[in-house]
């Protein structure tokens, strides 16, 4: 009897609620966070580097980023009240605010911005609270479409990851094409075994890339040589300001926020646990998209949102337990209070996680597509999933067609696909008659 309990533990990483041993959950856990690393600190990078913030403050934000983003996933992860969806999401700092913080940023100040994240995360909790009376605006084929659009707006990031990063000055050098294109080989080859080799592939795969950029000389250590072993997370590094034009700004992107995070509950559910997600699921995820972003803003970090490349991971090892998450979680804590360790990630080429990346952002668009064809398609299925691709990702990838209109309408619908998507999507479904079977 107890071998018996023993071997349905440690066969629980395929279900949301079983205890893994830890030798197992934290390599799993910390693949998770590795996945989403230089995704989590990106925006924060690039919002400084525009606004030419002050170093001291920028290192200070980098590791609250971290300490955010691990307590925003515990909250996803184990619900309370309504908040939380209670599946295995990874929240981290959202690179979709990023031209939106650069405006407000640069035309009110830092302190008008994490006002603005600060209210337009309580908006956002408000607008998760209403989601299960809305819940017939987000039938299968509608979710399934923003899934599918999720997956093709992050196939570009996968490639930019891939060949160095966007605007490197080595961008899609030798080295860094064959370090990505390790990183798939070693994937592959590892995703052939079975069991924990299987399932850390993704680890496995960034693990020997790092590795490889070390010995073909790409890695510079300064950066985690003068990082501190040890500090805490400064709470309200920036006070508050309160800017109604900012304000107005935000709450419109986290209106566009709440709908990719329902795409990526979605995502989690069909492509880890083969099912719709809950009304409850739905509610409890975008409420906890709300609170990670109230949150972040008294640590003065842009909004959190869930991170769709661990949907893809989820998609690709199919590992669900939460307690693996929890795990990771915990990790990503304590790269907040550890410098030197969060700098170890930091200097990572983005090669690296561009070989993982390419597969797991196309294991979401495998996922939604799946999903989508789970049923027979009808014909008004297919006029549906026409012009919402169509148009939503074509607009996504020519944003320049919107130029010509009010600048809100381009911070909306030009960032990428996902919400054009979505918006077609619903109308279409809404209006179009359905034929009598």
């Amino acid at each position: 009897m107890k071998e018996e309990k023993k071997v349905k533990k440690e066969a629980s990483i395929y279900e949301l609620d079983g205890i893994v041993p830890l030798k197992k959950a934290l390599p799993l856990g910390i693949q998770h966070i590795l996945a989403m690393f230089l995704g989590n600190i990106s925006p924060l990078l690039i919002v400084c580097g525009m606004l030419a913030m002050d170093s001291g403050l920028k290192t200070v934000l980098i590791q609250n980023a971290m300490f955010v983003a691990g307590v925003a996933t515990l909250i996803q992860l184990y619900p309370f009240w309504k908040v939380g969806s209670g599946l295995p999401i990874v929240m981290g700092t959202s690179s979709g605010f990023i031209g939106t913080a650069k405006a407000i940023g640069a035309l009110f100040g830092y302190g008008a911005l994490m006002g603005a994240s600060f209210i337009g995360g309580l908006f956002e909790m408000v607008l998760g609270y209403f989601i299960k009376p809305l819940r017939k605006l987000f039938p299968p084929v509608v979710t399934s479409l923003v899934i599918i659009s999720i997956g093709l707006s992050l196939l570009p990031v996968g490639i930019n990851y891939f060949g160095g990063g966007s605007g490197a000055a080595d961008f899609g050098s030798i080295n860094h094409l064959m370090v990505g294109t390790f990183v798939i080989i070693i994937i592959l080859i590892a995703k052939q075994f079975k069991g924990f080799i299987n399932n850390a592939s993704i680890l496995i795969g960034i693990v020997a890339g790092y590795l490889l950029a070390i010995l073909l000389g790409m890695v510079d250590f300064t950066q985690v040589q003068e990082a501190a072993w040890f500090s805490l997370p400064v709470f309200m590094p920036v006070s508050f300001e309160f800017n109604t034009q900012a304000i107005i700004a935000m709450g419109i992107m986290f209106i566009a926020t709440t709908v990719e995070t329902i795409g990526d509950v979605s995502g989690v559910a069909n492509g880890g646990l083969d099912r719709e997600a809950t009304d409850a699921e739905l509610q409890g995820g975008v409420m906890a998209d709300g609170l990670g972003s109230v949150l972040g803003a008294v640590f003065g970090v842009l909004p959190n949102t869930s991170f769709s490349q661990n949907v893809g991971l989820v998609a690709v090892t199919k590992v669900v337990n939460r307690f693996v998450i929890f795990t990771g979680a915990i990790f990503l804590i304590l790269c907040g209070f550890c410098p030197k360790l969060s700098a170890l990630f930091s200097v990572m080429p983005q090669s690296v996680l561009g070989g993982a990346a390419v597969i797991m952002f196309s294991m979401i668009l495998v996922s939604g597509i799946q999903s989508l064809t789970r049923k027979p398609l009808t014909e008004r299925d297919g006029l549906i999933i026409a012009l919402a691709i169509g148009l939503g990702v074509g607009i996504g990838n020519v944003p320049s067609v919107l130029d010509q209109l009010p600048t809100w309408v381009g911070n909306i619908f030009a960032q990428n696909g996902i919400i054009m998507t979505f918006v077609i999507a619903t109308v279409l479904n809404l209006i179009l008659p359905k034929k009598e079977q």
